[in-house]
């Protein structure tokens, strides 16, 4: 009261004036305009005097948005990744620093693949010119090679005023854009690329839901289904949801390294088109939370099979830089498509992303991506770019980082060995480390991992046993999230549980990552072999004494949305 009697009387403009109130006290506090009447109007807001009484308890109001007001579909977004378990984490984090006593000394987050977390150093070449385009005095500075300065010089040209600062064109800046449509032409040796039919995102993310909401249309039987695999990444099923779509599952194949099954994607799209009309088909190439690697066979029946129902293909691919299996081979959906000859590549309409997040650079916050759509309909491309234009343009730094990515030092340029050095050195830390992974997890008794062909993640199947299912459902919660949590209490591990990207009835898994360094990851997973033999010890033996401020807390996790 007396904060706001001190912030009025400041005004030059009208002295507070302190009277008496009505019977209602401080719900009718005033606000008074000064002038005529006939002036009041909208007018009576623009400057006021605030009559207040100092002797009465402030009552508060209602508030405009409540649970009861919030829209629903924000209320139906699930996002396991960073959901109540990874909270929980920082919680537990926060108490190691300020001096709480835990059986472990530090959180180990292996819940998302942010590799600069985990402590992957950037690649040199990609921080240069970045370090460049921000600042350009550093063209000067001996310190960096002419590659990285000619690059920089070039995207500068392309910016306004010649500064990273400002404003792109909302589908990106156009020498990046060019850039990424040779690299797609090299990457898919020859396959013609268009640059114009490149945008760039802020991350994959934001291009994946700008496609969803073109898509997404009608009511009842008519209403937009999208087709996603089971496990899948939890940005498809949340922006689902908040988009009001229907949610199409089909089931990857665990038995058969998580293949792509045709008749698994039949029988859910025949089902689906009983109470929707399915017009989108996501895959994620490699893998995620899976790790498979797609074989191109599959890939050329994947696309039959939309040109046959005439599916538009959203195809992730910001983990093709990521394979680690020598019997492996990334294929893009593009080049696949244009190998199966002018009729499904004139017709199936396909986009797919990449982004400055995954690969080798795991440049996560620069939040740099790019899609390419190809045979969208010229009307509808046109409102794409309306659609982009609303969020103005992408992060101009993520931009000229996704340029370097795409647009890397060649064999005559100087800094050609350093990078190749420093890539190499991070893919093969990364494929040692999902060697390293499948074998330990392999190792545990009621544990199956299938090989980590790609990506940045396990995602191993657990027993556990009948008692612990009666538990967590008494506490309302699912059986992978209570042993997900246990495990972070007993060892300070953060992993996922499987729950949280869908997986068949009766089976239960986890995500992790592979990121941490070889150390350190050796240390979690021999952590996490003894705490599941010793989970399955306790919920094998005959009923223990369960602790009650435990069951509370572990209740009250189960109410936190994911």
């Amino acid at each position: 009261m007396h904060r706001l009697k001190h912030l009025v009387s400041r005004s030059s403009h009208v002295p507070l004036r302190t009277t008496s109130l009505s019977k209602h006290g401080w719900q009718h506090a005033r606000f008074q305009t000064q002038g005529p009447t006939e002036q009041y109007g909208l007018k009576r807001f623009s400057t006021a005097e605030a009559t207040v009484d100092a002797g009465h308890p402030v009552t508060m109001r209602e508030k405009t948005l409540t649970m009861a007001t919030l829209n629903p579909q924000v209320k139906a977004v699930e996002y396991a990744v960073r959901g109540p378990i990874v909270i929980k984490a920082g919680d537990i984090e926060r108490g190691l620093q300020e001096g709480v006593k835990q059986p472990f000394t530090e959180v180990i987050k292996a819940n998302i693949g942010d590799a600069h977390a985990m402590g992957q150093q950037p690649i040199t070449f990609v921080r240069q010119v970045v370090a460049l385009c921000c600042f350009p005095e550093l063209m000067d500075s001996p310190a960096f090679p002419d590659d990285a300065k000619q690059r920089a010089q070039r995207i500068l040209q392309d910016c306004g005023g010649h500064s990273l600062g400002s404003y792109s064109a909302s589908q990106g800046v156009e020498c990046v854009r060019r850039d990424i449509a040779d690299y797609i032409a090299q990457r898919d040796q020859g396959v013609p690329a268009d640059w114009n039919n490149i945008y760039l995102t802020t991350g994959a993310s934001d291009g994946i839901i700008s496609i969803l909401k073109l898509l997404v249309s009608g009511q009842g039987r008519t209403r937009t289904g999208v087709m996603i695999p089971i496990p899948q990444y939890p940005l498809y099923s949340a922006a689902i949801s908040e988009l009001e779509a229907v949610h199409i599952n089909y089931y990857l194949d665990e038995a058969n390294c998580w293949a792509l099954d045709i008749e698994e994607l039949q029988r859910a799209y025949m089902t689906a088109k009983h109470h929707c009309q399915p017009r989108v088909l996501c895959i994620i190439n490699p893998g995620n939370p899976t790790g498979q690697v797609q074989s191109k066979k599959c890939i050329e029946e994947v696309l039959h099979f939309a040109y046959e129902e005439n599916l538009f293909v959203m195809a992730d691919e910001v983990y093709q830089d990521n394979v680690y299996s020598p019997d492996s081979q990334f294929h893009s959906f593009k080049k696949v498509l244009y190998e199966m000859g002018p009729e499904y590549f004139s017709n199936v309409e396909l986009a797919s992303f990449h982004s400055t997040s995954k690969g080798y650079t795991g440049e996560c916050g620069f939040r740099g991506g790019y899609m390419e759509v190809l045979n969208m309909d010229p009307q509808v491309k046109a409102q794409l770019v309306k659609l982009l234009s609303v969020r103005l343009c992408p992060p101009v730094s993520g931009q000229a980082a996704m340029d370097v990515i795409v647009n890397p030092p060649q064999r005559h340029e100087p800094s050609y060995a350093q990078f190749t050095k420093e890539k190499r050195a991070v893919l093969d830390a990364l494929a040692h480390k999902a060697r390293l992974t499948e074998e330990i997890l392999n190792s545990v008794p009621g544990m199956t991992c299938n090989p980590v062909q790609g990506a940045m993640y396990a995602f191993p199947q657990i027993f556990i046993p009948p008692r612990a299912i009666q538990e967590a459902q008494s506490l309302s919660m699912a059986p992978d999230m209570l042993y997900c949590l246990k495990l972070l209490e007993e060892t300070g591990i953060c992993v996922v549980p499987g729950s949280g990207f869908g997986q068949r009835e009766g089976t239960y898994h986890f995500r992790m990552t592979i990121l941490p360094n070889p150390e350190k990851l050796k240390v979690l997973l021999e952590k996490l072999k003894e705490f599941h033999l010793r989970f399955l010890e306790e919920y094998s033996q005959q009923e223990p004494q369960i602790n009650r401020n435990t069951q509370d807390q572990h209740r009250e996790m189960s109410k936190k949305p994911d």
